[in-house]
């Protein structure tokens, strides 16, 4: 197409023609930057050939996810990183099992909207006014405290 044209059949042509490239680039699954694997297991081959050894894989897998996702749960009141562990957990679910493929895929697309709404200016400069205002109620409320009891060191505490 030549740049400097102005005839309406050669930019429908182009136009036609991208069209036409967006649709074969739609029809692959490896095509985009979210291109996701297919729904269902990913054991090997192997294995998958083996009803029986198939079953025991899938169990070992839901115990190990079990247990991940449990020392996750545990940790949500607990120090540690809970909700990542539980996400962990689900991955290794979503090794072999649809359900928590699609809860996953579900997470990362809430998790991925919830990112952009918090990258909005408008959203950022709220949720900086409001940090900013809880921190001056924290600052105000630490020296109300401070000039009601004064500030004693826990080595200089009197036995009583």
């Amino acid at each position: 197409m030549n740049t400097g044209s102005d005839e309406p059949g050669e930019v429908a042509v182009a136009a036609d023609e991208a069209n036409e490239a967006d649709e074969v680039d739609a029809d692959r699954p490896e095509a985009g930057p979210e291109a996701e694997q297919g729904l269902g297991s990913r054991a090997p081959e192997f294995i998958k050939a083996r009803r029986a050894l198939h079953l025991s894989w899938q169990v070992g897998v839901f115990v190990v996810g079990l247990a991940v996702v449990a020392a996750g749960i545990v940790m949500l009141p607990l120090p540690g990183p809970g909700w990542v562990v539980i996400f962990g957990g689900m991955a290794i679910w979503a090794t072999e099992f649809v359900w928590a493929q699609l809860v996953l895929r579900w997470t990362k697309r809430k998790v991925t909207e919830a990112a952009q709404r918090a990258l909005d200016p408008r959203v950022r400069r709220r949720n900086i006014t409001l940090t900013v205002i809880g921190l001056v109620i924290i600052g105000v409320l630490a020296g109300v405290y401070l000039w009601k009891f004064g500030l004693v060191m826990p080595w200089k505490i009197k036995d009583q």
